[in-house]
């Protein structure tokens, strides 16, 4: 199910005040209709995040990020860049998920700030 592109973007933006953590996450990328390959994610927050890309990627394309321990998460791609893509996630990722990414692999421990 694509993702409202417009509508996408007016609320990645709000989400941009949340902690977009830089991180480094050995994964598996694979875009619909290709093969799987090996990707490091760069940053992460629960709506998205970006990656090495080894193909190129175009907007609008449907792809699975595998992060270690993890099902594969469904998402679209926003942009490409010089080998690195941003995507949105199809469905928000919980923040439970999320900080136990971020737990194990940022030195700093977890961004989320208490309300």
């Amino acid at each position: 199910m694509p993702l409202d592109t417009d509508r996408y973007r007016v609320v990645a933006q709000e989400d941009r005040c949340g902690e977009r953590t830089k991180l480094t996450i050995p994964a598996t990328l694979r875009a619909s209709g290709g093969r799987a390959f090996q990707s490091v994610v760069h940053d992460l927050s629960i709506s998205g995040f970006s990656a090495a890309s080894i193909n190129r990627m175009h907007e609008g394309q449907v792809c699975w990020l595998t992060l270690p321990g993890l099902e594969s998460l469904q998402a679209e791609v926003v942009w490409w860049d010089n080998c690195i893509v941003g995507c949105a996630f199809s469905e928000l990722l919980s923040p439970i998920v999320h900080d136990n990414i971020l737990q194990r692999y940022s030195n700093t421990g977890v961004y989320r700030p208490m309300a």
